[in-house]
């Protein structure tokens, strides 16, 4: 009365979850976390960099030139915004990556 089942229709089956369980599992991606900290103290270094060089060539100028610490407080600024617009620019090209990340994995889909 019963009916051994047919093993080409198992092993058909089989396969069939075997691709279905390779397809949902999980993908390889490399550690978030780490390289988004990476991104961030990156930032940071280039905005302190700035400040730093702006200051050393203020402060530098100051003594040179004998002046009061206009020259100081003027290149400091400088080095403010120099600082800003390179960490504006690392934040652009990160994004930017994220983006045709995001655009491979919608298109490997």
């Amino acid at each position: 009365m019963a009916t051994e089942p047919d093993k080409e229709q198992l092993q058909a089956l089989n396969d069939r979850l075997e691709q279905l369980k390779k397809s949902q599992g999980p993908k390889a991606r490399m550690d978030e976390h780490y390289s988004q900290a990476n991104q961030g103290w990156r930032m940071v270094t280039e905005l302190v960099a700035g400040l730093m060089i702006g200051f050393g060539i203020g402060f530098g100028l100051d003594k040179l030139l004998g002046t009061l610490p206009i020259m100081l407080v003027i290149f400091t600024l400088l080095g403010l915004a120099a600082g800003i617009n390179v960490m504006m620019r690392t934040a652009k090209e990160v994004s930017e990556e994220h983006a045709a990340q995001v655009a491979r994995e919608k298109k490997d889909d």
